[in-house]
C-alpha cells in the first residue's frame, strides 16, 4: 500500500475527466493544490482583487486558464489554437464544456450566494467593492444537475490554505463507490484476513526459526553439537539429540494444530458473504473479495466485514446501533451516524460518489480522523461516522457504507496482536541465580579440566587406558580396539572442559522456564474458574490477560486505585441541584419514587414512562410549571435544558418489550423510555431532566427534539465540543425554534468557575456564591458535581466559530487541538445557571476489602479526579479514611506554596527536611523484615490529601523526593482532581524508588496510563468502556474480588513458584554434583556410570511431572485462613518463600546429599561382583527417590493426583531403567555381565544390602529433617 498522492501524470486520462489542478499566483506567491475527484470542492483561496489564478485542466490538450479581475479570462496554452489575446468568457465556455459543466464561486457577502457557470459575467462574480475580499470555490461534476451549495462565511485577506491540503502526503484517499480508481492508485490491500503464521512450505523452516529464538533451545543446540565431535563425544550421539529433538517436535505439533485451527476460521470468515453495488446492483460478494472504495449493504443483526464510513441508514436521520461485543467486550449499543448530506441521497436514491481523505490504518478504535467531499463541500468524520469490522448491527433495519479500511488494515485486525508482556519479579531473581549456577558449573568444569591435565601429566606414558576414560561404548565395534588419538595435553584439558559442560549441562536449568510456563498455565486455569470472583450482576468471570506475573500477586505492597466504577458502582443517580443559587433535592433521600414519579407524570401530561424512575423535588418541579416569566423560571428553563441537550445520549422508545428509534409512529405509541450512551453521568443527567418534564426525545447528527412539559421542540445541533480530559467540559451549540443560538456548557467547577462573566451584576455574583456552597456541601456528602452554564451568541460570533469549527473539524492533523482552541471562543463568559449532584454508590464489600488489605499490610491510596470534599467523603464511607486520622492537605497553587505545604507536612511526619530532597525514610537492612523505621513513639494515624494541581509543581520539580517522604509515611493518600498522567506519576514515585511492587486498578480510559505503569494492572469490567480492561493484566467484575486475589490466590502463586523455583535448582544440582563426585573418583575422565537414558529423562520424565502438579495444587494454607489472618500475605513482599538465603541454603544442601548419595551406594558395593553400569542405574533411582522424597517433606496439601505425580514418578524411572537397558536395539543393552533385571533383583534382595541402602536414603534426607523440625 502506498501512502499519499499519486503521481497526477500517471493517471489515465479517461478517468481523470474534470480534475483540476488549482493554482494561485499574486503577491504571496505561487501555490497549488491538487484535487483529483470526480466531484471536488477545492480549498477556498482568498485572493485580492485583480490578482490571477489558473485551473490546470488534466485532459489531453492541457487546457490552462487564467482568472484576473478585469471581468474577462485569459487563457495560457489555449484550447484548439495558439493566441494570447484577452478572450471574452462566452467564448472560453464554448472552448470548454466538454471538459466543465459547472464552477461555483462563491462570494464573501452575507447577503446572496452565486452559482455561476462559465458564461457568468465578471460583473457578477465581483460585485465587492474594490477592497473587498472575495473567495472562490470550483466544483467540477459530471453531474450538472447536482450543484454543490457552498456555506458562507467571511475569511481574513491573508492567502490561507487548509493545513490538511499541505500534508495530503499523510492522508489516505477513497473514492466513493470507485474501488477501481481507489486501489490501482493506491495499492490498497484486499479484505482477505489471515491470522495464521505458517503455509504447507514455510511451516517446518519458519517454526524451527521462531522456536531457535528462545536461548534455552540455542543451549541445548550448542550441546549436542559438541557432542558430536569425536574428541568430546560423552553420551551417545544420537542420545544427545533427543532432548532437543523432542522439544521441538512437541512444540511443533502444538504450534502445527493451532495454526490448522487458524487457517480453518480463516477460510470461513474469508467466505462469508455481504451485498455490493456494482454498476447500480446489489451484488453478493465473499469477505475476501471486497475492496476499499466499494459501497456496501449490512442488514439488522449482520456482522460487519471491514471498517466502513456510514453513508445512510434504514432511518431517515441517519442514526445506527452496533454492537461492539467482539470488538471490545462491551454488550451495551453505540450510536453511529451518516452524515445528512449522504443519508439523503440514499433515501433519495441518488448516485454517491465523492473523495474521503482519512487518516492512515492504526489501532485506536475510539478515534477516526477524515473529511469527506460530497457535492463540492467538505465535511467532517469523526468516530461517530465509521462502523468497525466485527461489530453487528442492532436494531437498526440496513445501513449502506463505503469500505476505508479492509483485511489486515482494520482496526480489529490491528489489534489483535498481543501486548507486550511483563516480567515477573520473581523470575528477575532467579535469573540472578542462574548465573550464580552459571559460576559454579564453570568452575566444575575448571576443576575437571585441570585435574585431567594433572592426571595427564602424571600418567603420560600410560595414554593406552585413556579411551577407557575418555570414550564408552563409542568405541565398541569395529573401532573398539583402535588406539585412542592423543591431541596433546593443552588441548586435552580444552575438550576435557568442554565434555564437561556437557556432562553437567542440567546444572543450567533450562527446563524451569518451560515448567513455570505450565504451572502458570494452571494456576490461570484455577483463577478464572474460582466461582467467588464470578460478578453475577455483569456476568463476567476473573480474566488472565497476563500469564507471566501470577507469582506477583502475591507481592504487592501498594495499591493504586480509580474511584469512580472502582471504589463505586457507577450507577448515578440524580440527588440534588442547585439552581439559580437556590437549593433543591434535600428531601429526595426519604422521597417516595412511586409518589414523585405520579407527580411528575402529572404535571408533563406524557403518554410514556421512563425505563427507571427517578425521584424528583415537588418545589422545584412546581417552579418549572408555574407561569413565570421572571428571570427564576428562565434559569431553570435553562438549566434543565441544558441538561437534556449537552450530551451525547440516544433516546430508545420500546413498546411491549420491542425497542425502535427509527420509527416516530411507532414512538407516539410507546409507553418506556430508556437513555444509552458512553457516560452514566450523562444518562442519569439526561434521566433527571426528563423527570421534570424535559424529555430527550429524538436526536440525530443535526438536530435534536425535546419534550417540554407535552409540547416537542425541535433544536438544531450546529457543533458539539464533546468531554475530553484537558478542558474537563463540553459544549453544545444549539439554535433555538425562535432562531436564537445559545451554547450550552457543563463541566468541573474548577473548570467552569473560571469561564464565567467576570463582569456581571450583584445578583450574577450572590448566585455564584450560593452555588459554590452548595458545591461544597455535595462534595462533602460524597456526590459528583458538575456546574451548568449557558451563553447567547450573536450571529457574528457564530459565525466565526461556525468558520474555525467547520475547518478544525475537517483537520486530519492535530485536529483535537485545533478544537479546543476553537472550543475557547464560545466557552467564555458564561452565565451562571446552577450545578447537579450525582450519587454514585459503594460497591458491595468495598469497605471489608480495604480494611483486609491494610491488615495485611498493603497501602492502598485513592487516584481520583473528584473534588477534595467528594474523595474524603468516599474514604471516610469505604473506611480508607478514620476519624482519627489526621488529614494533611497539600492543595498548593504555586511551587513555593506547594514548598512550604510540604514542610509543614513533614514536621508533622516528624521528618527532616533536606535541600536535596534525600529520604529521610530508609528501608530497614534486612530484606525479609521489608518495613520503614518510624520515631519510637507512636505517633496518631496521618492521612495525606493532595490535589492535581499542586502534582503540577511537585512532580516535574525536586519536590518530587518531599512528597515521596510524607507520603510513604502516611498510612493513606488520597490524589484528587488528578489528570490521567499524574496518575502514572504518582505510581512511578513508587516504583522508581522502592523495591516494593504495585499494582494499580481502575475501570475507565483515564487508567490505563496508571495500569501500564504498575507492576501489575488490574481492570475492572464497568460501564465506561473496556479500555482499562485491554491494557490490564488482569480483569474482574468487582473490587472486592481483590481481596481473593491477593490474599488467597496471590499468596498461593508466590508460595508455589517460589518453592518451585528452588526446587528445580535443587533436583539439578544434586544430580549434577553427584556425576562431579563420581568424575573426581574416576580420574577427571568425564565419564559417567549412568547411561545415556537416564541422564536425558531425569529432568524432562522422571522428575518434572511431580514438579508441575505441586506448581499447580499445593496449598500451604486453605483460603479461610487466608483471608481471617490477612497478616499472613506478609510473607510475599518480605519475600520470605524465595530469597537468596534460602538459595544458599538449598545449594549447601545439595552439597551434603549429593555426597550421601554418591558415597553410601559406592562404599557399599565397593567389594561386591556388581558392575559399573548397574551401580550408575541404582545411582539414577535412588536419586529419583530421594528428589521425591524431598519434594514430599515439603508438599502442604495431598490429593490424590500428588500421589499419582510424585509416587508414580519413580515407578515410571524404576520401570523405564529397567525397560530401556533390557531393549536389544538401545545402545546400553549388553552392558553389564549379566541381564539388567536379573541383576537388580539380586540387587534389591540381597540381605547384606538392604541395611545400607536404608541408611543411605535416612542419611540422605537427615539435614533436611533436622531443618524441618526446628522450622516447625
Amino acid at each position: 500500500m502506498t501512502s499519499g498522492r499519486p503521481l497526477l501524470s500517471s493517471l489515465d486520462n479517461s478517468s481523470v475527466s474534470g480534475q483540476p489542478l488549482l493554482h494561485h499566483s499574486g503577491s504571496l506567491g505561487t501555490l497549488g493544490v491538487s484535487r483529483p475527484a470526480d466531484s471536488v470542492n477545492t480549498s477556498i483561496l482568498h485572493l485580492a482583487r485583480g490578482e490571477p489564478f489558473e485551473v490546470d485542466c488534466l485532459e489531453k490538450d492541457k487546457g490552462r486558464v487564467h482568472f484576473v479581475g478585469d471581468n474577462s479570462f485569459r487563457s495560457a496554452n489555449p484550447v484548439g489554437e495558439s493566441f494570447d489575446s484577452v478572450v471574452t468568457t462566452k467564448r472560453l465556455q464554448s472552448l470548454d464544456s466538454e471538459f466543465f459543466e459547472e464552477v461555483s464561486l462563491e462570494c464573501s457577502t452575507q447577503l446572496s450566494k452565486h452559482l455561476v457557470s462559465w458564461g457568468a459575467t465578471a460583473k457578477e462574480m465581483l460585485h465587492n467593492d474594490n477592497n473587498a475580499t472575495f473567495s472562490t470555490s470550483f466544483e467540477i461534476s459530471r453531474d450538472s444537475g447536482n450543484l454543490g451549495k457552498p456555506k458562507r462565511r467571511s475569511r481574513p485577506k491573508s492567502l490561507q490554505l487548509d493545513e490538511d491540503v499541505l500534508r495530503e502526503e499523510d492522508a489516505r484517499f477513497i473514492y466513493i463507490n470507485d474501488p477501481r480508481r481507489t486501489n490501482d492508485q493506491y495499492e490498497f490491500t484486499g479484505n482477505e484476513i489471515r491470522t495464521s503464521k505458517y503455509t504447507l512450505i514455510t511451516f517446518l523452516p519458519k517454526n524451527i526459526f521462531i522456536q531457535f529464538h528462545r536461548v534455552a533451545y540455542l543451549y541445548f543446540l550448542a550441546i549436542a553439537a559438541l557432542n558430536q565431535l569425536p574428541p568430546l563425544a560423552v553420551f551417545g550421539r544420537t542420545v544427545s539429540l533427543f532432548p532437543l529433538l523432542f522439544v521441538l517436535c512437541v512444540t511443533a505439533i502444538k504450534d502445527g494444530y493451532e495454526d490448522w485451527r487458524r487457517h480453518r476460521s480463516d477460510r470461513n470468515e474469508n467466505n462469508r458473504e455481504a451485498l455490493i453495488f456494482q454498476s447500480g446492483q446489489l451484488r453478493s460478494k465473499k469477505w475476501k473479495h471486497i475492496r476499499v472504495g466499494e459501497v456496501m449493504k449490512i442488514s439488522a443483526n449482520e456482522t460487519i466485514p471491514c471498517d466502513m464510513v456510514l453513508l445512510g441508514t434504514s432511518d431517515p436521520s441517519g442514526v445506527a446501533y452496533i454492537q461492539t461485543m467482539n470488538l471490545d467486550g462491551e454488550s451495551n449499543l453505540k450510536t453511529r451516524y451518516a452524515r445528512q448530506e449522504t443519508s439523503l441521497a440514499v433515501f433519495e436514491g441518488r448516485a454517491i460518489s465523492g473523495l474521503i481523505r482519512c487518516e492512515q490504518p492504526n489501532r485506536n478504535i475510539y478515534e477516526f480522523t477524515a473529511n469527506m467531499e460530497f457535492n463540492g463541500q467538505k465535511y467532517s468524520l469523526s468516530q461517530s461516522n465509521i462502523v468497525l469490522r466485527g461489530c453487528q448491527l442492532k436494531n437498526t433495519g440496513w445501513i449502506i457504507g463505503v469500505v476505508v479500511y479492509a483485511g489486515q488494515e482494520t482496526k480489529a485486525m490491528l489489534n489483535s496482536a498481543a501486548s507486550p508482556s511483563k516480567r515477573s519479579r520473581l523470575e528477575n531473581y532467579m535469573n540472578r541465580e542462574t548465573l550464580w549456577l552459571s559460576i559454579f558449573l564453570f568452575i566444575m568444569c575448571l576443576v575437571v579440566a585441570t585435574g585431567m591435565g594433572l592426571w595427564l601429566a602424571q600418567y603420560e606414558n600410560q595414554l593406552d587406558y585413556l579411551p577407557y576414560y575418555r570414550k564408552r561404548y563409542f568405541t565398541l565395534g569395529k573401532d573398539y580396539r583402535k588406539e585412542y588419538k592423543f591431541y596433546g595435553i593443552p588441548m586435552e584439558i580444552f575438550f576435557s572442559f568442554l565434555s564437561s559442560i556437557i556432562v553437567f549441562q542440567i546444572m543450567i536449568p533450562i527446563s524451569l522456564y518451560i515448567t513455570m510456563e505450565l504451572v502458570r498455565i494452571g494456576q490461570s486455569y484455577f483463577m478464572i474458574g474460582d466461582s467467588h470472583m464470578y460478578d453475577s450482576i455483569s456476568g463476567s468471570r476473573f480474566q488472565c490477560r497476563s500469564l507471566n506475573i501470577n507469582e506477583d500477586l502475591g507481592q504487592i505492597r501498594y495499591v493504586f486505585s480509580d474511584k469512580t466504577g472502582t471504589l463505586t458502582e457507577n450507577k448515578m443517580e440524580f440527588r440534588r441541584a442547585s439552581v439559580n443559587g437556590k437549593n433543591y433535592g434535600g428531601s429526595l433521600l426519604t422521597a417516595d419514587p412511586l409518589q414523585t414519579e405520579s407527580i411528575s407524570a402529572a404535571t408533563t401530561n406524557r403518554r410514556w414512562k421512563l425505563k427507571s424512575t427517578i425521584a424528583v423535588d415537588s418545589e422545584l418541579l412546581e417552579l418549572l410549571h408555574k407561569d413565570l416569566v421572571g428571570d427564576e423560571r428562565i434559569v431553570a428553563h435553562d438549566f434543565f435544558l441544558a441538561l437534556a441537550a449537552c450530551n451525547t445520549v440516544i433516546p430508545i422508545r420500546t413498546c411491549d418489550g420491542f425497542s425502535s428509534c427509527t420509527d416516530s409512529q411507532f414512538f407516539e405509541d410507546a409507553d418506556t423510555m430508556d437513555y444509552q450512551g458512553e457516560s452514566p453521568d450523562e444518562q442519569a443527567l439526561v434521566s433527571a431532566a426528563s423527570a421534570y418534564g424535559y424529555t430527550l426525545f429524538e436526536r440525530t447528527s443535526g438536530h435534536i427534539v425535546i419534550d417540554v412539559n407535552g409540547e416537542k421542540l425541535r433544536f438544531g445541533v450546529l457543533g458539539m465540543h464533546e468531554f475530553d480530559s484537558v478542558r474537563k467540559r463540553m459544549s453544545v451549540v444549539i439554535r433555538f425554534p425562535n432562531n436564537a443560538v445559545k451554547v450550552l456548557v457543563k463541566g468541573a467547577d474548577n473548570s467552569m468557575l473560571s469561564i464565567l462573566a467576570k463582569d456581571s451584576g450583584r445578583d450574577d455574583h450572590a448566585r455564584r456564591a450560593a452555588t459554590e456552597s452548595h458545591l461544597t456541601e455535595y462534595s462533602s456528602q460524597g456526590l459528583r458535581t458538575l456546574v451548568i452554564a449557558a451563553r447567547d451568541l450573536t450571529e457574528e460570533e457564530l459565525e466565526l466559530w461556525q468558520c474555525r469549527f467547520d475547518d478544525a473539524s475537517t483537520s486530519l492533523t492535530d485536529r483535537a487541538a485545533k478544537l479546543r482552541q476553537t472550543a475557547a471562543l464560545i466557552e467564555c463568559d458564561l452565565t451562571l445557571l446552577g450545578a447537579t449532584a450525582i450519587e454514585d454508590r459503594l460497591q458491595e464489600g468495598v469497605p471489608e476489602t480495604i480494611e483486609s488489605l491494610r491488615q495485611a499490610g498493603i497501602k492502598v491510596w485513592v487516584l481520583t479526579g473528584d473534588k477534595q470534599e467528594t474523595a474524603i467523603s468516599i474514604g471516610l464511607s469505604c473506611k480508607l479514611l478514620t476519624k482519627d486520622m489526621e488529614q494533611i492537605i497539600v492543595n498548593g497553587n504555586s511551587e513555593n506554596e506547594c514548598r512550604k505545604l510540604l514542610a509543614d507536612a513533614k514536621a508533622k511526619c516528624c521528618l527532616k527536611s533536606s535541600s536535596k530532597g534525600s529520604q529521610y525514610l530508609k528501608c530497614n537492612e534486612n530484606a525479609e523484615m521489608d518495613y520503614l523505621e518510624r520515631p519510637e513513639k507512636e505517633e496518631v494515624p496521618l492521612a495525606l490529601i493532595i490535589d492535581g494541581n499542586s502534582l503540577v509543581y511537585i512532580l516535574e520539580k525536586e519536590l518530587e523526593s518531599e512528597l515521596y517522604d510524607i507520603a510513604t509515611y502516611c498510612k493513606v493518600v488520597v490524589c484528587c482532581r488528578v489528570a490521567p498522567l499524574q496518575k502514572a506519576g504518582i505510581v512511578d514515585l513508587i516504583k522508581s524508588r522502592t523495591d516494593d511492587m504495585t499494582l494499580a486498578i481502575g475501570d475507565g480510559a483515564n487508567d490505563v496510563s496508571m495500569i501500564q505503569m504498575a507492576d501489575v494492572g488490574v481492570g475492572i469490567c464497568g460501564q465506561e468502556g473496556r479500555q482499562a480492561v485491554m491494557a490490564s493484566d488482569f480483569a474482574m467484575g468487582q473490587f472486592r474480588f481483590l481481596k481473593r486475589l491477593l490474599l488467597v490466590h496471590g499468596h498461593w502463586n508466590y508460595q508455589r513458584i517460589g518453592y518451585l523455583v528452588l526446587y528445580n535448582f535443587y533436583r539439578n544440582a544434586v544430580f549434577v554434583l553427584m556425576l562431579f563426585w563420581y568424575i573426581l573418583f574416576t580420574a577427571f575422565s568425564t565419564t559417567s556410570a549412568l547411561t545415556d537414558w537416564s541422564s536425558v529423562l531425569y529432568s524432562v520424565v522422571y522428575t518434572s511431572v511431580p514438579t508441575i502438579v505441586v506448581g499447580i495444587l499445593d496449598k500451604d494454607l486453605s483460603h479461610r485462613t487466608l483471608l481471617q489472618y490477612p497478616k499472613l500475605y506478609g510473607v510475599g513482599y518480605r519475600h520470605e518463600a524465595y530469597n537468596i538465603h534460602l538459595f544458599w541454603i538449598t545449594m549447601a544442601d545439595t552439597l551434603w546429599q549429593s555426597l550421601v548419595l554418591f558415597g553410601v551406594p559406592l562404599v557399599t558395593y565397593k567389594e561386591s561382583t556388581i558392575d559399573i553400569w548397574s551401580i550408575g542405574n541404582l545411582w539414577t533411582v535412588a536419586v529419583v527417590i530421594l528428589v521425591n522424597i524431598h519434594l514430599a517433606m515439603d508438599i502442604q496439601r495431598w490429593v490424590l493426583i500428588t500421589h499419582v505425580a510424585v509416587w508414580g514418578s519413580v515407578i515410571i524411572a524404576f520401570a523405564c531403567v529397567v525397560v530401556l537397558d533390557s531393549i536389544p536395539i538401545f545402545p546400553n543393552y549388553g552392558l553389564t555381565s549379566s541381564g539388567v533385571i536379573v541383576k537388580y533383583l539380586e540387587t534389591l534382595h540381597h540381605p547384606k544390602l538392604k541395611m545400607p541402602c536404608m541408611l543411605a536414603s535416612i542419611a540422605h534426607v537427615h539435614a533436611r529433617c533436622l531443618r524441618k523440625m526446628d522450622i516447625d
